[in-house]
């Protein structure tokens, strides 16, 4: 049982599996130049309705947020996205896991 709360893989995939969902339509070199806002809003949206569905599916116990949370922060800082909007995202990831 206690192992099982530990057990944090499925919820760094996810985190990974967003910030990749994130960097293919709204790619570094491009987050403050050609996509609109409606674009940017729509994608944000789209995630957190992804969010919603892990949440249902996996209970996500504050290990395994803390896991999901740094996996997606470390995936979108190695795509090159500025550390300052990352912390933020990541931050409002967070709030809403």
């Amino acid at each position: 049982m206690i192992l099982k709360w530990f057990d944090a893989n499925e919820a760094r995939e996810f985190g990974i599996s967003l910030a990749s969902f994130y960097i293919k339509r709204i790619p570094p070199g491009e987050s403050g130049k050609n996509k609109s806002l409606a674009k940017r809003q729509e994608v944000i949206r789209k995630m957190f309705e992804q969010l919603a569905r892990f949440k249902a599916d996996h209970r996500l116990n504050i290990y395994k947020r803390a896991q999901l949370g740094n996996a997606f922060k470390w995936a979108l800082k190695e795509a090159g996205y500025d550390t300052s909007f990352v912390d933020e995202f990541t931050k409002e990831l967070m709030i809403l896991s």
